[in-house]
């Protein structure tokens, strides 16, 4: 049914439910489908990641000190692994058998057997080790840590060398078809452009337009970075060939997780506000917020699977608040 254009008008202008979308797209742009609880599970919920082969989600439960098992396709709690020390990042090789989880208050890598869910090895890293990505070419984890660093760490446990930064490193995303890594350091006010061949910093691009800039996501094909900041809630946009912002679009507030959907030239920046915001692209340069999808108080992590098209938000404990996963799908 269509809506007349006044209607819609007063809809955009005076909406209050915090539950619509910002437009007729907006309302149907995010589906929820599945909410998996977890249950005894307390305080805050960092990062995700996904065993597509065995279908099933590890969440870093960072209050709780426990790695959270969820199975995917029958949408419920399996396990929850003890033992761990603030975990904040985690992550894996598409291909192989490991799942890497950065512990904050330990600044160790653990790896475990992602079958087995059996502890392989723990590697020493530095205080408050935090976000972990996988670089399938060189078969190593890239983890960021400490007053400044982004260390290199083969699947074997072996250090193989750190990136030293001016600021506890953020989010930070690897090129595919090139050897660099483009962190935020927030607390320096920059992106860091690190060459991982070398384990240099190659140049940095300062972010004056906002401050706080923790997510991150990159369309490499179309050479732009997508940079989340919280003060004020935005989205910047650079391009990755001159380092120059080229664009951006006010977001939900307390961004700590953003995916960029490429199929459908989108980003989803999930916010503590409690709200999932959904940008389109329009062009390289414009983006327009199209959903405004409510969600949960302090849900600000999340994991996008294009390879299932599903979108996991990981809602915290809260009062009559459950801590559970709520599964969404693009439409």
């Amino acid at each position: 049914m269509s809506i007349p254009l006044i209607a819609l008008v007063f809809v955009l202008t005076f909406q209050t439910s915090p539950r619509a979308g910002v437009s007729g797209e907006g309302q149907e742009a995010l589906v929820l489908t599945r909410s998996i609880e977890m249950p005894r599970v307390d305080g805050r919920i960092d990062h995700l990641t996904i065993d597509l082969s065995q279908q099933r989600l590890f969440v870093a439960a960072l209050g709780n000190d426990t790695v959270e098992v969820i199975d995917a396709r029958a949408g419920t709690h399996l396990r929850s692994l003890p033992g761990f020390h603030e975990p904040q990042g985690i992550g894996q090789p598409l291909d192989g058998d490991l799942v890497a989880v950065a512990n904050g208050d330990s600044g160790d890598l653990v790896m475990f057997d992602r079958t087995s869910l059996r502890i392989v090895r723990s590697v020493a890293l530095g205080g408050d080790a935090d976000n972990v990505r996988f670089d399938r070419k060189s078969r190593r984890f890239y983890v960021g840590y400490g007053s400044g660093a982004i260390g290199a760490v083969s699947e074997n446990g072996a250090r193989a060398g750190d990136a030293k930064l001016p600021a506890h490193p953020e989010s930070f995303q690897l090129e595919t078809n090139g050897p660099r890594i483009f962190v935020n350091v927030p607390g320096a006010r920059q992106i860091a452009v690190i060459d991982r061949s070398t384990m240099k910093v190659q140049t940095t691009w300062p972010v004056t337009t906002a401050a706080s800039n923790y997510p991150m996501a990159l369309d490499e094909g179309s050479h732009r970075l997508y940079v989340g900041c919280r003060r004020p809630a935005m989205v910047l946009v650079f391009d990755t060939e001159s380092g120059k912002q080229v664009g951006s679009v006010s977001v939900v507030g307390d961004t700590d997780d953003m995916f960029y959907d490429a199929k459908r030239q989108r980003l989803y920046v999930i916010g503590g506000d409690g709200f999932i915001d959904v940008i389109q692209r329009r062009d390289a340069d414009r983006l327009e917020r199209v959903a405004h999808v409510a969600t949960a108080a302090g849900a600000r992590t999340g994991l996008f699977v294009p390879d299932q098209d599903r979108l996991y938000l990981a809602v915290p404990h809260r009062g009559a608040q459950r801590a559970e996963i709520r599964v969404y799908e693009p439409r």
